[in-house]
């Protein structure tokens, strides 16, 4: 409403204003024609009929350029004006200065308010300068004056045809186009400077011949038509270069992720291209979106149902782009009065609202993208019917915790495990059931210290990191006051219930992290159920668990310096063409009594014996190794090991790596590290700089497990990964589960999105594969290819190949040069979805 009020104050003023200059122009021709009628013949009768068509032709002939709605031309009438004044008197000059301005407006019809202007303008400046110069120099007819005195009386004349021509065109073009002062005076004053100095140029030297020589004068006439030529190629050209520098940069602009921050680009950035008063555009997804800008202000953004009025006059194009989907909204650019576009114009709008389109479907599948991210990032970390955190989500937040450089007090956990919780689902049913553990998610959450973390771990397993205590002997004060919360009587399915629950409690161990301090409260726990307790407290001495992994641990010393570590490798295929562009080195303990050991069962007994680094410089031996002997078979694949969390915590692994592929002479892009639980870790510094260093030297970062927690989308952003591993879970259920799906097609997209590789684990059977290759996964392993073997066995494997195919272990998905038709979905793809995991040489 102030909006419209302030429009409708300027066009009032705007009306006024011209009403004033045409007056006052009026009174002057009146005083123009009274002198002509008492005034003798003129001896030189056909000299003002000359003089007239002369002002026609400058006043006709031009450059004409648009500002929003208003249409200013840039004529030769300064010229026009000076040989008048010089060549006529002045009540014939001002008469024949109106009649030549105002004839061809009139032939091209143009508005009376605008005739009325242009008319008035020619009188009033003409009769400002005559005025002036009569003062200073003496009356500018005849042969009075010299000819260097009339030259400057010219000049003169030129200066306050300037000042005069300004002050009256200015505020009239600041009104009409809905600009400021400030940018109509000093918007494009270089080019008004130059074009004056020419056409007062040229109107010298007109005066000066038509004073020595008059036939001389059609010579100037010539070079006139010559310069308005030149000047008139030059400013198109100039125009047409800064209009396509604009749409480039413009349109640059629009690669936003934002979707909101894509509109306002458009309707705010857009203005310079078209000179629109309004610029809006219209989406129908969602039930519709309007954004409108006017000038460099958004004036409005939301259901086009409430949109205020705009301005009449408008252009529409819609909003295609490329893809499919049809139509997904409109641009429109609006005018307060009637305005034509040139076709370099139109050829721009639709140019812009191709690009428009383009970056509205790229942000809206990006939003998409990150909402779907974000909800199974969500359903990936809590449990869905109490809301609370599930086992992973509390293991990564636990060792984020754990690994804290300082958090006060110590940390214990206590486990508790619902008795008899069976009956009642047999009894009253599921739905009773699910009451009963969301009244007890609900009571444990309430109860529970600040800062405390409780989540669910599956079944009627429920656990409380207890954080911050003073003594040990507190971790039982707090574990008796929240079961106690459980034992009040609450109702279920219409009857009264009392929920009775065993607890295990342990103290954070030294080593070990959130997965030894959980087994060790289940130990606790179990201890309680089976003693008949409510609560135990974890005992070393009667956990056998613990001492069986002690006695392992005794064996380590002597499995490195006999070299019963092994490495196999498991290869990673091109889903598409079943050629191996990878393999995966899995390392293995032979163990003389215990047999073939998988690291499960021995990592976390290395990890917290001291022998770490030793463990994993042989790994990395043994894996670049197998490395070498491939590229000396003719297969230059890349290998990835598996790094414990704990070795990013050491500042000279960077060092270490570096070192073993010196001594292979290994390209650092052979060799792929995968990281797990690196979410918690990434936060410390020491993780950063080791991450960094390993990017930096030119090897390549993996997150492995990827959707599980441990390696969470929020890791994405700060860990430096040119690869994400889908989680052999997912893999395995997405056929049946339509969660897993989502998370495979979602990690997908964000590989594209972030052009990072994608590999897929657990590739049982050929249905999975093609799904996975038609969701735009472009690798995968699993025993669908093949099982993990020896470094020589893959390298005979390899030899062999399949159909023929050195290379490959699987056949292709469609034939050589067969033409595929993919799904939409993998249609969609860009390049990182459907990229092949190799590497550079």
């Amino acid at each position: 409403m102030v909006e419209a009020t302030t429009r409708h104050r300027a066009d009032q003023l705007l009306k006024q204003l011209v009403s004033l200059f045409a007056l006052a122009a009026a009174a002057i021709l009146i005083w123009a024609a009274f002198a002509i009628f008492q005034e003798s013949d003129l001896s030189e009768w056909w000299l003002p009929i000359l003089v007239t068509v002369m002002i026609v032709f400058t006043s006709d002939v031009g450059v004409t350029i648009r500002i929003r709605s208003a249409v200013i031309s840039y004529t030769w009438s300064e010229t026009g004006i000076l040989l008048t004044i010089a060549f006529l008197p002045p009540q014939w000059a001002l008469l024949c200065l109106a009649v030549g301005t105002a004839l061809p407006k009139i032939r091209r019809r143009i508005r009376p308010d605008k005739l009325a202007f242009n008319t008035a303008k020619a009188v009033l400046t003409a009769g400002s300068a005559l005025l002036l110069t009569t003062i200073v120099f003496g009356p500018l007819h005849g042969d009075q004056l010299t000819i260097g005195r009339q030259l400057g009386a010219l000049v003169l004349a030129a200066a306050v045809l300037l000042v005069t021509d300004d002050l009256m065109a200015m505020p009239v073009l600041a009104l009409a186009t809905r600009g400021t002062l400030r940018q109509m005076v000093f918007g494009d004053w270089p080019i008004r400077l130059f074009t004056l100095v020419v056409k007062v140029g040229v109107a010298l030297a007109a005066a000066v011949t038509w004073r020595i020589d008059p036939p001389w004068t059609v010579i100037v006439g010539a070079v006139a038509v010559i310069v308005q030529l030149i000047y008139h190629n030059r400013m198109r050209t100039r125009e047409e270069r800064r209009a396509w520098q604009r749409l480039a940069t413009v349109t640059e602009t629009l690669n936003e992720t934002d979707l909101t921050r894509v509109l306002h680009t458009a309707v705010l950035r857009a203005e310079p291209l078209f000179s629109a008063d309004e610029i809006e555009v219209e989406l129908d997804a969602g039930g519709g979106r309007l954004v409108r800008g006017r000038g460099e202000t958004v004036v409005f953004d939301g259901d086009p149902a409430d949109a205020p009025g705009a301005e009449r006059q408008l252009f529409a194009v819609p909003l295609r782009g490329t893809g499919p989907g049809g139509e997904i909204g409109v641009l429109r650019l609006r005018f307060h009065s009637e305005v034509r576009l040139s076709e370099r114009e139109q050829y721009t709008l639709r140019t812009f609202a191709s690009a428009l389109a383009t970056a509205v479907r790229n942000a809206t599948a990006y939003q998409e993208l990150m909402s779907v991210a974000a909800s199974h990032a969500q359903e990936a970390t809590h449990d869905q019917l109490t809301g609370l955190l599930n086992r992973r989500a509390l293991l990564d937040r636990g060792a984020r915790h754990l690994q804290a450089p300082r958090h006060d007090g110590l940390t214990a956990m206590l486990l508790v495990d619902l008795n008899h919780f069976k009956e009642v689902n047999d009894t009253l049913g599921h739905t009773a059931g699910d009451e009963v553990l969301t009244e007890v998610a609900r009571r444990l959450d309430a109860a529970a210290h600040p800062g405390d973390i409780v989540a669910r771990l599956g079944g009627d397993e429920f656990a409380v990191l207890l954080c911050g205590l003073s003594a040990p002997a507190v971790a039982g004060h707090r574990a008796e006051a929240l079961l106690d919360t459980l034992h009040h009587p609450f109702t279920a399915e219409g009857m009264q219930l009392r929920v009775e629950a065993s607890g295990g409690i342990a103290i954070a161990p030294g080593r070990g992290g959130m997965t030894e301090l959980l087994r060790r409260a289940d130990v606790a726990m179990y201890q309680a159920k089976r003693g008949g307790e409510r609560i135990e407290t974890y005992s070393r001495g009667r956990d056998t668990a613990d001492i069986a992994r002690l006695a392992l641990g005794g064996d380590l010393t002597r499995a490195v310096e006999e070299e019963e570590f092994v490495v196999n490798l498991q290869p990673i295929l091109d889903l598409g063409t079943g050629e191996v562009v990878a393999a995966e080195a899995l390392s293995r303990w032979h163990h003389p009594v215990r047999g073939h050991l998988d690291p499960l069962r021995f990592l976390e007994t290395v990890e917290r014996s001291g022998l770490l680094p030793v463990f994993t410089d042989t790994v990395l031996e043994k894996s670049l190794g197998a490395v070498t002997t491939l590229r000396r078979a003719g297969f230059d694949l890349p290998v990835a090991i598996n790094v414990s969390p704990r070795s990013l915590l050491d500042p000279g692994f960077p060092a270490l790596v570096a070192a073993r592929l010196a001594t292979h002479d290994v390209p650092a892009d052979r060799l792929v590290l995968e990281l797990t639980e690196t979410l918690a870790l990434s936060q410390l510094a020491v993780v950063d700089r080791v991450l960094h260093e390993l990017r930096d030297s030119g090897v390549r970062l993996a997150l492995d497990d990827f959707g599980t927690g441990y390696s969470s989308l929020s890791a994405v952003p700060r860990i430096p990964v040119q690869e994400i591993k889908i989680d052999r879970r997912f893999v395995a259920e997405m056929e049946e589960s339509p969660e897993a799906a989502a998370v495979v097609r979602a990690t997908v997209e964000l590989g594209r999105s972030l052009d990072l590789l994608v590999v897929a684990e657990g590739v049982e059977n050929a249905a999975q594969r093609k799904r996975l290759w038609e969701l735009g996964c472009g690798a995968g392993q699993g025993h669908l290819f093949a099982r993990s073997m020896p470094v020589d066995a893959l390298v005979t494997a390899l030899r062999r190949g399949s159909g023929e195919r050195p290379g490959h272990l699987a056949p292709s998905l469609h034939d050589t040069g067969a033409v595929v038709r993919l799904s939409a979905t993998r249609r969609g793809t860009g390049r990182a979805g459907s990229r092949l995991p190799h590497l550079p040489a």
